[in-house]
């Protein structure tokens, strides 16, 4: 069902507040369900200070009449956090981890001129041996014409009867798993062609900047109160990092997994040959590791 439209978006600090605070409540057990409604946001204008904010902490170009391919998910989340917060909701907030994000963009997306309308819903509940996915799908539309769409998985772990794909590589555990079994396409190991030194207020950043200020991403302080040793980057920081890099054909697919955390501060690889990349770095044994892996496919436009 798609409730009443929206007259701006939802402020995201009280919805992640909420969703934390309604989080212990929550008991996630296998086959549980959700059907809850579809939010909608129209008459969008982009904040074009916001989206030039955006672009700097992400290493996009600025000034370009045109939206990154990762933007849209930014200006959806909220819409998101809204529907993941709620108490119908049945996977609790904490520890939802964003595994993998696949997105269409099926032209370029004027960021002047133009009224969008977003559309946020999730999808499905699919079983994981670790616990269970949520699949959220997010479109963006002009003049009622789907002009970008993605599909995102969130992982609540629990105890399952080890049903469902593949369990996720035992290298990002302890202490919380952020990646999901592969969808790209493996293959050899892809030639370096970046070292990228990170700081420590990489997530500080990136929160200012996409409104999300999960404490895992803010100090290490608050990044051990959730079992991690030092703050880690956002998962859509990474992704967007490495397609300002990689670069996107104006109509592409994009496929991102996300396979272990980056700590902050830190040096990364970037890696990349064709349409597929990596973003690689030292675990905490010393051995190298994925952290990211994508791809990234032209399309013919719509």
């Amino acid at each position: 069902m798609t409730n009443p439209p929206l007259t701006a978006p939802p402020a995201l600090g009280p919805l992640l507040a909420l969703g934390a605070l309604r989080s212990p409540f929550k008991r996630p057990r296998p086959g549980a369900s959700f059907s809850g409604d579809r939010l909608v946001l129209p008459g969008l204008r982009v904040d074009l200070a916001r989206l030039a904010a955006y672009e700097r902490v992400c290493g996009f170009p600025t000034g370009e009449d045109a939206l990154p391919i990762t933007y849209p998910h930014v200006l959806g989340f909220p819409l998101a956090m809204r529907i993941m917060s709620g108490r119908a909701f049945p996977l609790p907030l904490l520890g939802l981890v964003h595994t993998s994000i696949a997105l269409s963009r099926h032209r370029p997306l004027p960021a002047t001129g133009t009224t969008y309308e977003l559309a946020v819903h999730v999808d499905r509940l699919a079983p994981h041996r670790r616990g269970t996915e949520a699949v959220v799908v997010t479109e963006l539309r002009e003049a009622g014409e789907v002009v970008w769409e993605s599909e995102s998985t969130y992982l609540a772990r629990h105890r399952t009867g080890g049903q469902g794909p593949d369990p996720l590589p035992e290298s990002v555990e302890p202490p919380l798993p952020v990646a999901g079994p592969s969808r790209t396409v493996a293959g050899p190991s892809l030639p370096v062609v970046g070292e990228w030194r990170l700081g420590a207020d990489v997530g500080r950043r990136y929160g200012a900047v996409s409104g999300d200020r999960n404490p895992i991403h803010l100090s290490p302080l608050t990044a051990r109160l959730f079992g991690f040793p030092r703050a880690i980057a956002h998962g859509m920081w990474t992704a967007a990092r490495c397609l300002a890099a990689h670069g996107t054909p104006a109509a592409a697919h994009v496929h991102v997994d996300f396979r272990a955390p980056v700590l902050l501060p830190g040096t990364v690889a970037f890696a990349a040959e064709g349409g597929r990349f990596e973003l690689r770095g030292a675990g905490g044994d010393g051995e190298e590791r994925v952290h990211v892996r994508g791809r990234v496919e032209a399309v013919t436009p719509a």
